[in-house]
């Protein structure tokens, strides 16, 4: 039998990747708000800029996602560590490989145009390992006994 709409609307606010969608577009706005104000109107270059995005969304994001994501009250910190790894090895991947690929595809424009491009790409890598790794890393006992796959 198929589930009313009523029934379909509270399946997906109850998943967890919708949850981590709604926590994502409040930490997009005020991480990137911050990357870019610090890059484009500071002395700011790349790495500090894109570093204090995710300093900032970062301590938004583990209250949220905590909280409203994954539903955990537990208090731990080795899930506070896995979640500041997980931070940091998705950052480094994400912002690495986005900064190389566009060193290489954008040889010939300015370092303005290359750091902004690279930014919006490490944004979207990042989204990605940061999901899988919360999901299954840091809040992976959170989720054992629950069935609403994403």
């Amino acid at each position: 039998m198929k589930p009313s709409f009523k029934e379909a609307a509270l399946n997906l606010w109850n998943s967890t990747g919708f949850r981590f969608i709604l926590v994502g577009i409040v930490n997009t706005l005020v991480g990137t708000s911050v990357m870019f104000l610090l890059f484009n109107l500071t002395s700011a270059g790349y790495w500090v800029s894109s570093v204090m995005n995710y300093i900032v969304g970062s301590i938004v994001s583990y209250f949220l996602n905590k909280y409203f994501t994954f539903q955990d009250s537990s208090r731990s910190f080795l899930q506070v560590f896995r979640f500041a790894l997980t931070i940091a090895v998705a950052y480094l991947v994400a912002y690495g490989l986005a900064k190389q690929l566009v060193l290489w595809v954008l040889a010939g424009f300015n370092e303005q145009v290359q750091g902004n491009i690279a930014m919006l790409i490490g944004m979207y890598v990042f989204v990605v390992l940061n999901y899988l790794m919360q999901r299954y890393f840091v809040f992976s006992a959170t989720e054992e006994g629950k069935t609403d796959e994403c």
